[in-house]
């Protein structure tokens, strides 16, 4: 067998790893049933950063959400830039 269990977790690029936590649990438990405990636990560790990075994300994501869609919708000619400074007033003030 040539590998890929862990969809080739091995020659994953950062963004990659965003996409594929699956494969680092998997990973993360069976260094752990193997008894490399080491390996396991900084495992677990990129899983934890991982988590924190998601919800930082989520978060800055939601504060800009309306300004996001204020300009997009501006951009497409759906609305109009006084929009746009709305949103910025209310994001300034979060």
């Amino acid at each position: 067998m040539s590998g890929g269990s862990y969809n080739y977790l091995c020659y994953k690029t950062s963004d990659d790893i965003l996409d594929g936590k699956e494969d680092i649990h998997k990973m993360r438990d069976r260094l752990t049933e193997l008894g490399y405990l080491d390996a396991a636990k900084e495992t677990e560790s990129v899983l934890l950063m991982l988590d924190a990075f998601e919800v930082r994300l989520q978060s800055r994501i939601d504060r800009l959400n309306d300004v996001w869609r204020a300009v997009e919708w501006c951009d497409s000619g759906d609305s109009g830039t006084d929009d746009i400074i709305e949103e910025i007033e209310k994001y300034r003030k979060l």
